[in-house]
């Protein structure tokens, strides 16, 4: 038998470091070990461990930075730049010090790496080395810091304003069924955190400008004060102090200049990276070399160049010969074909001379969306293509509001439809026809907002509200601006959850009912037995069901509407009737979805002689009604319903039960979102308001 594995002891030196990092101590020794160098002298072995594991240090952060997938992932990096930036100032202090303290002994005095920038670096030429920091000063502090900072700046600002249309689209989406609750908590501190980074980024990028004027003040402090030590304390000659202290200075700023620059490198390439997921390197590789004719004008230039009498001929034909052979390399790889894979089966074609038979007629789909050739990569999940994965939430969201579960969606595509436009179906026909820009985003206006923005005119294909489609790249600018910005897909399966609330009854069939009464017979197995087929056939509470979802409400409730269809079948069998009842039955759950726990239930009657007259008039589903009566009352109400909506509540029509299924179909589509109740609907408890009385 093998011996069990033993855990590898780690050295008596390393272990006090591994669980001091293992703790979350290594910031707060860091911190005290900075308060620690400005205040006690290091020797000069001391400096030069410090020194290398700054710069160390410095390399491992411009790495992390490369290859990080977004920025947002490097969300410590502004504490971290902090740290690192007061680590190399507290070094700066200590190795001052050491040069002050011991320059009169030579050039080794202040430790091995300030002496090797001071000699290698630039050639033990201490004016050589004053231009050498002068010029990387300037690439520090002009270009790279002065580039990132103002970077940062924007950034944080466009992030900052971009926050409140952000959490209005991630409503919308949790409103469209896209998100789940648990998914737009994770979405809203996502933005959250993004705004605090490039917050902290803005002021970060402050400290690595700071850093950069601290290191010139710092040469010249050295440099005066070296010069007047060495001369009044150590009577050394001007030549003598100049070659010392002069060196030391140089080579202590060198030490502190190049993290500087490492770090302000990885500031400015951290906040111009884009808040994708893809490493920098896939990125470059991606966008750059994407094309072959890049390479081959490249190469072609090259070429040219290394031909001219004069020139580096074989520096510019060997570079132009690579760059030549990478294109080519590239383009033969675009040519080569894509691999099969080998799970995926092959279609067998049918036989010309195949008779037909009952396997081609083939039955139509309950709900189907048909796309145009430019909308195929919204629906294709090997391009990217989200519209699938939307459609489910908006089902997974419908099939629970709704109460039964929500016919899925077949997806095909159309060449006779415009290439952009899209047609949704229920049972075969077609019932809404569209169209969406499948390179663009839709922007809507949320009722206020800080500016236009530049697009194609449209309309929601939903709701029906003003829409500009713009482009990918001013999606920032238009949030900023407070525009609720949503992508084509997203659009699309908003219209078809639209579409699913719209046409609920028309997709409850036979099948969905039986599904119903089997999942209610595993609670309440006896009121199945006794309502189907006992004392009503499947065909009624089919009816019945569809009767309520077509005035939008919901079954969700099955068991209490079950009971309530039990308790009337011996009385009437009919599927208006029992309609009625069973809505009388779930007055609780209409009232609540009108106007929610509010305490009063504002609502129009009829006047008394208005009333007896349609009792009179409507018998079921036939209404004689004289024309210019009814024109009047369609008028009137409409009137009122807008009058209701624009306060921003729910209009509701109250009226005998005897005529209150007959006036609903009478007004359906001349006061579109009216809600019609009869009396015995209203649940008690509910204070009735009366707002006006139609006929009076």
């Amino acid at each position: 038998m093998s011996e069990p594995s033993k855990s590898l002891a780690l050295p008596p030196a390393v272990a006090p470091l591994v669980h001091a990092v293992k703790n979350g101590l290594a910031v707060p020794l860091m911190v005290m070990m900075m308060l620690a160098m400005m205040v006690v002298p290091l020797a000069p072995i001391a400096l030069d461990g410090l020194f290398t594991f700054n710069i160390a240090l410095s390399i491992c952060i411009l790495l992390a930075v490369i290859y990080v997938m977004r920025p947002l992932d490097f969300s410590v990096f502004p504490s971290i730049l902090l740290v690192v930036t007061l680590l190399r100032l507290a070094l700066n202090v200590a190795s001052t010090r050491v040069v002050l303290l011991n320059g009169h002994e030579g050039p080794g005095a202040a430790g091995n790496v300030i002496e090797a920038f001071g000699n290698f670096v630039i050639g033990g030429n201490y004016a050589v080395g004053i231009v050498v920091f002068i010029i990387l000063t300037i690439i520090n502090f002009v270009v790279v810091t002065k580039g990132a900072e103002r970077i940062s700046e924007v950034s944080a600002r466009f992030t900052l304003d971009s926050m409140p249309g952000k959490q209005m689209a991630i409503d919308a989406d949790l409103n469209a069924g896209l998100l789940t609750r648990d998914e737009a908590v994770a979405r809203r501190e996502e933005v959250r955190e993004e705004a605090d980074f490039y917050g902290s980024m803005d002021g970060a990028s402050k400290f690595v400008r700071g850093d950069a004027l601290a290191g010139v003040l710092i040469l010249l402090i050295n440099l005066v004060g070296g010069l007047g030590i060495g001369m009044m304390q150590h009577g050394l000659d001007l030549s003598t102090a100049m070659q010392n202290y002069t060196l030391l200075t140089i080579g202590d700023g060198l030490v502190a200049q190049l993290p500087s620059l490492l770090l302000a490198t990885a500031v400015a390439m951290l906040v111009t990276r884009m808040s994708r997921s893809e490493s920098m390197g896939n990125q470059v590789t991606a966008q750059v070399f994407a094309k072959p004719q890049t390479l081959i004008v490249t190469a072609t230039i090259l070429t040219i160049c290394g031909l001219i009498p004069g020139m580096p001929n074989l520096v510019f034909l060997t570079l132009g010969a690579a760059a030549g052979g990478l294109a080519w390399w590239m383009h033969q790889r675009a040519k080569a074909p894509a691999p099969v894979d080998a799970e995926q089966p092959e279609t067998e074609e049918a036989p010309e001379d195949a008779e037909v038979s009952w396997d081609d007629v083939r039955p139509t789909d309950a709900l189907s969306l048909e796309v145009g050739y430019r909308l195929i990569p919204l629906v294709d999940i090997r391009q990217g293509g989200e519209l699938v994965r939307r459609i489910r939430g908006v089902r997974k969201k419908s099939t629970h509001e709704l109460g039964f579960l929500v016919p899925a969606v077949h997806i095909r595509d159309n060449l006779e439809l415009p290439p952009n436009g899209y047609r949704l179906c229920v049972n075969g026909v077609p019932v809404s026809e569209e169209s969406v820009h499948a390179d663009r985003l839709m922007a809507l206006n949320p009722g206020q907002v800080f500016g236009q923005v530049e697009g194609i005119k449209g309309r929601d294909p939903a709701f029906g509200l003003e829409a500009v489609w713009i482009e990918q790249g001013v999606r920032t600018d238009a949030l900023s601006k407070g525009w609720t910005v949503v992508d084509p897909g997203t659009v699309v399966a908003t219209h078809i959850g639209h579409i699913i609330h719209s046409r609920a009854h028309e997709l409850l069939g036979h099948d969905e009912v039986q599904n119903l009464l089997e999942n209610l017979s595993e609670s309440s197995p006896r009121l199945v037995e006794d309502l189907v087929p006992k004392l009503l056939p499947l065909t009624v509470v089919v009816k019945v069901l569809q009767n309520l979802l077509e005035e939008g409400i919901a079954v969700r409730s099955f068991k209490q509407i079950a009971e309530s269809l039990a308790e009337q079948a011996r009385q009437s069998q009919d599927p208006d009737i029992l309609t009625a009842h069973v809505r009388v039955a779930l007055g609780q759950q209409i009232v609540q979805q009108i106007n929610g726990l509010e305490p009063e239930l504002p609502v129009l009657t009829l006047a008394q002689p208005l009333e007896q007259l349609l009792q009179e008039s409507m018998q079921q589903d036939a209404a004689a009604i004289e024309p210019g009566l009814a024109e009047r009352m369609h008028q009137s109400i409409a009137e009122w319903v807008e009058r209701q909506q624009g306060q921003g509540q729910t209009p509701v029509l109250l009226v005998p039960q005897a005529i209150r299924s007959s006036l609903a179909r009478f007004l359906r589509y001349a006061a579109p979102g009216l809600n019609v109740l009869a009396y015995n609907e209203v649940p008690q408890g509910k204070q009735l308001k009366l707002v006006g009385s139609v006929g009076a």
